[in-house]
């Protein structure tokens, strides 16, 4: 697709994201958590949320569910926050997914229908299986920790005000 195209869609908000909205912030509190752990630092709900433009109730939730889930760890009390030790950072982008997600994106239809199969497919059966699968492969075969480097580099962003111009500008494409 040109550049020019995707500019133009992204602006008309016609492009999605392959994640649900809830798996997005997961992801990015993730590897937030991640960077700041690198740099031995524990972060707080508000710290998070500020940094990857994420409602903090919202936000709070979900990391509770991932704390339960054993993706990220929490200390209370003074210095105390989120953070990932070692061990954690080994951890599969597709073990996040399951535990905010759980298994749909996995085995789910493209459309959404309960009962898309080999024996009944969809309309997209055969063309999303593919791209399922790819998109599965690439998820358990790619660590959290594997993103640190990049980000602590500014190499890659946690969102989308980093790339396009600032909203209050006027100029944003989002």
């Amino acid at each position: 697709m040109a550049i020019f195209d995707f500019v133009h869609l992204q602006k008309a908000k016609k492009i999605m994201g392959i994640f649900s909205k809830t798996c997005e912030y997961g992801l990015r509190a993730v590897f937030f958590i991640a960077q700041s752990s690198q740099e031995n630092k524990r972060v707080s709900i508000k710290e998070i949320a500020e940094s990857i433009h994420s409602p903090e109730a919202f936000l709070g939730k979900i990391l509770q569910n991932l704390s339960r889930a054993g993706i990220i760890r929490s200390m209370k009390g003074p210095g105390g926050g989120f953070y990932l030790d070692r061990e954690d950072m080994s951890t599969p982008l597709s073990e996040v997914v399951k535990a905010i997600d759980g298994e749909s994106l996995f085995v789910g239809c493209g459309m959404g229908l309960e009962f898309c199969s080999e024996q009944y497919p969809c309309p997209l059966h055969h063309e999303f299986k593919s791209i399922r699968n790819n998109l599965s492969e690439m998820l358990q075969k790619t660590t959290v920790g594997q993103f640190n480097d990049d980000l602590i580099k500014g190499k890659i962003l946690l969102t989308k005000s980093h790339i396009y111009p600032n909203k209050t500008t006027g100029n944003s494409l989002d």
